[in-house]
């Protein structure tokens, strides 16, 4: 083979890297002419780069580039996406058992969970904080519509220990059913009862 058949080869990387023999090799802001994006560069003089192996190479490396960037966004995509199904996924779980939680509550609250059901409770509420389960809704703090759920508007209780002294805006007086969140998705608002300070 002779040496203008090996370079009339369809070779990607001596058509693309490799210089023409006899020329030295110029950057293109040194020689000042730059391809337009998109665009193959303009052929050396000599024409070598004009073969139609060499335009079929250009070519093809051009669609392999465009795939590798269409498989780069792909992969981000499904990854991003992945994500999101799987938070998804571990909210819907966390909301089917916010009922049992309820009980689980209202048994604390009340002083009936006492013996091995409680060791077995917190370890539930435990396992469900590990990922990202919190309950809120505490008397006295300060109602929150993106946070609450007002069920009731009652006159504010004067004497209650338990409710700030200097509160200026509409208050929770009374939790009647905690509220959810996970991470900062709220699950379900807490259900409450609010007063307006006097």
């Amino acid at each position: 083979m002779t040496d203008q058949s090996m370079d009339d080869s369809v070779n990607t990387e001596a058509v693309n890297d490799e210089p023409v023999r006899g020329e030295e090799e110029v950057a293109p802001e040194e020689s000042g002419a730059t391809a337009p994006a998109g665009e193959p560069a303009e052929a050396p003089a000599d024409g070598a780069d004009t073969s139609p192996d060499a335009v079929l190479a250009a070519e093809r490396l051009a669609d392999l580039q465009r795939l590798q960037a269409e498989y780069v966004n792909y992969k981000r995509r499904v990854d991003r996406d992945r994500a999101l199904v799987q938070e998804r996924a571990i909210h819907d779980v966390l909301e089917s058992v916010l009922g049992v939680l309820d009980d689980i509550h209202a048994a604390r609250e009340h002083g009936d969970l006492t013996g091995p059901f409680a060791a077995i409770a917190d370890k539930l509420e435990g396992t469900l904080g590990r990922y990202g389960l919190e309950r809120f809704g505490v008397k006295g703090e300060a109602f929150d519509p993106q946070q609450h759920e007002a069920l009731m508007h009652a006159p504010w209780p004067s004497g209650d220990d338990e409710l700030p002294a200097d509160a200026a805006a509409t208050t929770v007086v009374t939790v009647l059913q905690p509220g959810y969140r996970a991470g900062d998705q709220v699950l379900r608002p807490a259900r409450v009862a609010v007063s307006d300070p006097e």
